[in-house]
């Protein structure tokens, strides 16, 4: 069978999620061609994907770094144009030439390829979750407005996708839960008051995934959980009270719908990236993945609890975020992204990243924000904010 090519851009590349991408795209050259690529520092994991993959445009995220690959991608004779900044990245998100952008970029930064994107009315698959958290109704407008294919590649949210009907116009009628599953992290049956003492390289280690530091911190807080109930809210057009969270550790089942019939559609999968990533890349076709199939013959049972919040207290500001004025979600994400730095520079304690999220959303007086504008005053005010305080606190 013969397919027309996916021009993809790749944001992030050289992180977890765009090398799985890569490594998608890789198994199917006759799908797909790589059209551009962006990182923020590693040019010489950039150089060996220019070298494989060869795209038209690299995207770095300063000038130095970007002239530093530019002398080894000259030295290689390869052809490619090196950019730098932001313009640099909306120009390769939203080029004509372009039909589908993978946006996994880490934090706030990602927000305004994210857009670009979508007013360009590309297939979006968004592994950012900045651009649902900090965009939210403003990201969602230009999504429906540019005319963009928005599908999720969170393992949760791809998982929710696939197990409802294929019409959005259905789902209010028929969703009556969802619910967001987590691994409970690395110190789901610590005691809350050790916590205190834990060090970045213990919150790092992730029991199922490979996972860059920032996210890693985020899961063993379970703050990757709070956002992805903020990003559901969005994707799915739910109200806060109908989405639930529920540690499942062996993570097979990666999360479920259920309907007002009270069946429950769950999709089950090993934990490996590249499955909702090949989703997004070829849906609603379905295409190899790489990942290994499940052995349901020695499969370990499957268990399931509630989360303690005392021990991740982070994960209720989700909701309360959402109940809260326009603009809270936005203050809550700016505050957590500068809690966690502060933690692996080791200036906080792991137990600290709770406090300055939630004195940050309680200090920072929220206006409306209606456009991309307010949203990244409202973002740089409440980073502010959260450098103030997390400097009153000592590691």
């Amino acid at each position: 069978m013969s397919f027309e090519k996916q021009r993809v851009t790749v944001l992030g590349s050289t992180g977890s999620i765009g090398v799985n991408t890569l490594d998608v795209i890789a198994r199917h050259p006759e799908r797909f061609e790589v059209f551009a690529l962006s990182a923020a520092t590693q040019t010489d994991l950039m150089l060996a994907q220019c070298a494989q993959f060869k795209p038209q445009y690299a995207v770095m995220a300063s000038e130095p770094h970007a002239r530093l690959l530019a002398e080894k991608i000259k030295a290689n004779q390869l052809p490619v144009q090196i950019l730098w900044a932001q313009d640099a990245l909306e120009m390769i998100a939203s080029h004509e030439l372009v039909d589908t952008v993978m946006a996994a970029i880490v934090g706030a930064a990602g927000l305004g390829p994210c857009m670009a994107a979508a007013k360009s009315g590309k297939r979006l698959l968004l592994a950012n979750k900045e651009a649902l958290v900090v965009g939210g109704e403003v990201f969602m407008r230009a999504v429906r407005e540019g005319g963009a294919r928005l599908l999720p590649i969170d393992s949760e949210h791809s998982a929710i996708f696939q197990s409802l009907p294929e019409d959005p116009a259905v789902w209010p009628r028929r969703i009556e839960k969802i619910m967001l599953t987590s691994s409970g992290g690395p110190f789901r049956a610590r005691d809350p008051a050790t916590l205190c003492d834990v060090t970045p390289e213990q919150a790092c280690v992730h029991p199922n995934f490979s996972m860059g530091r920032k996210i890693s911190v985020d899961s063993a807080t379970m703050m990757n959980k709070a956002l992805e109930v903020i990003e559901a809210k969005y994707l799915f057009g739910v109200v806060p009270e109908q989405i639930e969270v529920v540690i499942h550790p062996q993570q097979i089942i990666h999360s479920m719908v259920q309907f007002h019939d009270a069946s429950v559609m769950a999709q089950l999968g090993t934990p490996d990236m590249r499955v909702p990533i090949a989703y997004g890349l070829s849906w609603p076709e379905r295409i190899e993945s790489g990942t290994a199939r499940l052995d349901f013959a020695r499969m370990a049972a499957m268990t399931f609890e509630v989360p303690d919040f005392q021990r991740f207290p982070c994960l209720p500001l989700a909701w309360e975020s959402l109940r809260a004025p326009s603009g809270t979600c936005v203050v809550l994400n700016a505050a957590n992204e500068v809690a966690v730095a502060a933690f692996l520079d080791r200036q906080i304690r792991f137990d600290h990243i709770h406090r300055v999220n939630h004195a940050t959303l309680e200090a920072v007086a929220l206006s409306q924000v209606t456009d991309i504008e307010s949203l990244l005053a409202l973002d740089e005010q409440a980073r502010r904010m959260a450098v103030q305080i997390a400097g009153k606190l000592e590691a």
